[in-house]
C-alpha cells in the first residue's frame, strides 16, 4: 500500500535526522571539531531533499486538511531550521569554539528536534490522501533525492521563500 510505503520512508528520514541532530549535540559538547563537518554535512544532505519534497508536494497535499496558518507554521519551522543550519555550518568550519558558541549550537540543535518529532505525525494524515496524491508525493521525494541538493544549496538556489539569516537565529 502506498501510504505504508510513504510512512516507512518518512519515518526513516526523520529517524536519520533525529539521530544526526543528537550526534551533533554530543559532538559540540565534546568539542569534537573533526566530527562536526561530517555530521553537519550528513544533516544537510538528509534534510535538503526531505524538506524540498515536503514543501513541494506533501504540504500542498495536506492543505486539504489544515488551515493555511498551520502550513505556514511548518514552513516557518523550515525557515528557522535553514538559518540554524547555516550558523552550525559556520561553526563546523572553525578551528575552535568558545563556550558561547557551544551553548548556541546545542540550543539550536535542541530546538530543531521538536519539528522532527512533530512532523512524523503527518504520516497519519497522509493515510487519508488518495493513492494518486500519495504517489505524487513519493515521486517528488525520488526527484528531490535525484537532484542531490543539500539543505543549504536548495535554500539558496531553488527555494523561493526567504529564510532566517544566521545572525537572526
Amino acid at each position: 500500500m502506498l501510504t505504508d510505503q510513504f510512512a516507512q520512508v518518512f519515518r526513516q528520514e526523520h529517524r536519520q535526522l533525529r539521530d544526526t541532530l543528537l550526534d551533533l549535540i554530543e559532538a559540540f559538547q565534546r568539542r569534537d571539531m573533526a566530527a562536526l563537518p561530517v555530521l553537519i554535512n550528513q544533516a544537510l544532505v538528509c534534510a535538503g531533499p526531505h524538506c524540498r519534497y515536503e514543501e513541494d508536494a506533501l504540504y500542498p497535499a495536506l492543505s486539504q486538511f489544515f488551515e493555511p496558518d498551520y502550513i505556514e507554521i511548518l514552513l516557518i519551522d523550515h525557515d528557522w531550521m535553514i538559518g540554524a543550519m547555516r550558523q552550525l555550518h559556520v561553526f563546523s568550519k572553525q578551528t575552535q569554539l568558545g563556550d558561547d558558541d557551544i551553548h548556541m549550537a546545542v540550543r539550536l540543535l535542541q530546538n530543531m528536534l521538536p519539528h522532527v518529532s512533530d512532523c512524523e505525525g503527518l504520516s497519519i494524515m497522509v493515510e487519508r490522501l488518495s493513492p494518486p496524491v500519495v504517489q505524487s508525493i513519493l515521486e517528488a521525494r525520488i526527484w528531490s533525492l535525484s537532484e542531490g541538493l543539500d539543505l543549504l544549496q536548495w535554500a539558496e538556489q531553488i527555494r523561493r521563500r526567504p529564510f532566517l539569516s544566521p545572525q537572526a537565529v
